[in-house]
Order: C-alpha cells, then structure tokens, then sequence
C-alpha cells in the first residue's frame, strides 16, 4: 500500500513539473503586442534617439535548427580610450516574451568592445544590438534569424 502511495505522490509531483515548465511557455503565446515592446524598450534606452547604422555589427545565424540555443555576436568598432569608448551594447529581440535578450556592458579598459553569447528566441524573428557610446550616440545593427525549432514558445 504504501509503494502506491509514493508511486502516486511521484505521479503528482511529475504533473506539477510539467504544468509548471509549461505555464511560462504557454504565457509566451499570450504576450500581447512583443514587437510594440521591443520598440518602446528601445525607445526607452536610446531617450527616443533613432539609432545610426554603422560601427556596430551583430553576427547571427540566417537559420537557427534549434531556438533554445541561437549563437550570436557582437562587435562594435571603437578606440576604446576615456575618451572615446562603447558603455554598453543591448541586444533587443522583437518576438521574445521579453525584449531584451542581453545586455554587455564596456569600459575603456575592456580594450574591446566584443562579445559573444547564445539567446533564446522564441520564433523566427528580427535581433536587433543597439550600441550606446561614451558621448551619448547609439549605433545599430539588425538581423533576422529563421527559427525552424525550439526556442522559447516552441
């Protein structure tokens, strides 16, 4: 009798493992409108500057197999001196249940303003890095990247 009663309390929790793992994933299909998101965020970091194009590049697959686990990279071209430097770089993602995938952060004596990471992304999708400069101008650069499994909703 009491080999059920622990087979049945180890059925129980395994159901609420798996209602708990799916839960947050489900809630991803429910969030409304993740690209307006991701723009006010954006618009929110920049102080509603429009990001230039150039200096920055963001290196990410056309096509990610699996979405769980997408790499990705990101450069910006800077002298890196107190005077001139990258503070910091955000990654931002326009389909994710949050927008911000990662954010590194710089100082001069990073000697370069390079990094490299995997994201998780929820479908196929824009990325887009948004490089913040030492005397206030942003940078940016965006990338699709085809999501054919996985990621965060599936």
């Amino acid at each position: 009798m009491s080999q059920n009663l622990s087979r049945r309390s180890a059925l129980k929790a395994g159901a609420f493992g798996v209602g708990a793992a799916v839960l947050p994933t489900l809630s991803a299909f429910a969030a409304p409108d993740t690209v307006a998101q991701t723009n006010a965020a954006m618009k929110k970091y920049t102080g509603g500057k429009v990001p230039m194009k150039g200096k920055i590049k963001l290196d990410l697959p056309q096509i990610a197999e699996n979405g769980n686990t997408v790499p990705m990279g990101v450069s910006v071209d800077s002298p890196m001196t107190p005077a001139s430097y990258v503070k910091e770089v955000r990654v931002f993602v326009s389909k994710n249940p949050l927008p911000i995938a990662v954010t590194f952060l710089f100082t001069p004596e990073s000697g370069a303003a390079k990094a490299s990471t995997h994201i998780r992304l929820a479908a196929t999708q824009d990325v887009i890095a948004v490089a913040k400069m030492s005397d206030g101008t942003f940078y940016s650069d965006t990338k699709n990247c085809k999501v054919t499994i996985g990621g965060c909703g599936g």
